[in-house]
């Protein structure tokens, strides 16, 4: 088999289908040579790339969302509590976070209320976590970066940025390939590392390496999408502290060190997700 040949043929029939459309083509690209790498034809090559880009993020949306009716939304709020509303409602269109919405009054106040003042902040496969904005204890002057693979919803999130009189820019880009350079003062890694495992092994190590910021929030599931949750709280906490040489874990709320990194970590449990706050000294 040609593979040269045939990946440019191959990107061309995913991006027909509206569901992978604007996804970041360098993934596509990726994931594409190596399922024509490993299937005997190009169909076959095509619908095993299909099956990883809806691990990777399709499964996450539970139908498309039309964004300029979102945004029009959101103009059309009349006040803070409204907006905040608004925003609500919005976040329940991805799976991700729909599941923090019973914890979002708590998930920002609780993990990051002991840290100095955040300027900074870089949001990887960001989903519409942005929505939550109003309430993340930032500085006022807080730039915020945010990456994803769906070039519709990174246009509606700078769309968002520019009505919130946010300091922020939307990256539609492959982590995988091209991972954040800025440095920051807080990166937000959110149910996102096993999504990476899924697209390449070794994906999730390689990224927590790469990232330049002093404090790192990992986050993971407690449940899977179709709501199993029995040993998973056990199997995430085992991988991440995996990522950071296999360390005890720690009580709740208590920091731990990290062998071989200069690192401070404290876990957080809430009722939809597990947490990490890493801290680099």
């Amino acid at each position: 088999m040609n593979h040269d040949g045939l990946l440019g043929d191959l990107v061309t029939a995913v991006t027909k289908s509206p569901k992978y459309r604007t996804i970041a083509p360098d993934l596509i690209w990726r994931i594409g040579a190596v399922e024509l790498a490993k299937r005997g034809n190009f169909k076959a090559a095509v619908k095993g790339t299909k099956n990883k880009l809806h691990q990777v993020g399709g499964a996450y949306w539970d139908t498309a969302v039309d964004y300029p009716k979102a945004l029009t939304r959101l103009q059309n709020a009349a006040d803070e509590e409204s907006r905040r509303q608004t925003c609500r409602d919005l976040m329940r269109l991805h799976a991700s976070t729909r599941e923090r919405l019973p914890i979002l009054d708590e998930f920002y106040a609780t993990i990051l209320a002991g840290l100095p003042p955040i300027h900074s902040v870089i949001d990887v496969a960001c989903g519409l976590n942005p929505l939550a904005l109003p309430w993340m204890p930032l500085a006022a002057d807080a730039t915020y970066h945010v990456y994803d693979i769906y070039g519709d919803m990174m246009a509606f999130l700078q769309g968002f940025f520019d009505l919130m009189g946010v300091n922020g820019i939307a990256h539609h880009q492959d982590i995988l390939s091209q991972p954040p350079g800025q440095p920051a003062d807080l990166a937000l890694i959110l149910k996102t590392l096993p999504c990476l495992e899924q697209a390449e092994k070794g994906a999730a190590a390689r990224l927590l390496q790469t990232i330049q910021a002093r404090h790192l929030l990992i986050s993971y599931p407690v449940q899977s999408l179709g709501g199993r949750g029995k040993g998973m709280v056990e199997n995430y906490e085992a991988q991440f502290w995996g990522l950071v040489n296999d360390q005890p874990a720690a009580a709740a709320g208590e920091p731990a060190a990290a062998a071989d990194r200069d690192w401070h970590i404290t876990r957080f449990e809430f009722a939809t997700e597990l947490a990490f706050l890493a801290t680099t000294y």
